[in-house]
């Protein structure tokens, strides 16, 4: 796929980007550069291949599950300005 200028102006349009003329040739080529590395990929046969979620077989390195901080919520609730039955009460801001 290649893209003309026309085209280039208007993507930059919708884009809300400012390009000048002097620089619609270099975004023109950078841009036909990028739809042409999408088309190389796209050719190649994947078929078979299982998805990875790391180029790499690495383990991930996990903490263990516990707990480490203590139950402060009354200290909190106590410097609270409004709360009840254990809930922050806050001001109705939608009607």
């Amino acid at each position: 796929m290649s893209l003309t200028v026309d085209q280039v102006r208007h993507i930059a349009k919708l884009a809300r980007l400012e390009v000048s003329t002097d620089d619609l040739a270099a975004t023109q080529a950078k841009l036909n550069g990028i739809f042409g590395l999408i088309e190389e990929m796209q050719a190649v046969n994947t078929d078979g291949v299982e998805p990875m979620s790391h180029p790499q077989d690495l383990a991930q390195r996990l903490r263990a599950d516990a707990v480490t901080e203590s139950d402060r919520r009354d200290a909190f609730q106590a410097i609270a300005p409004q709360t009840e039955g254990g809930l922050y009460l806050v001001p109705k801001v939608i009607e």
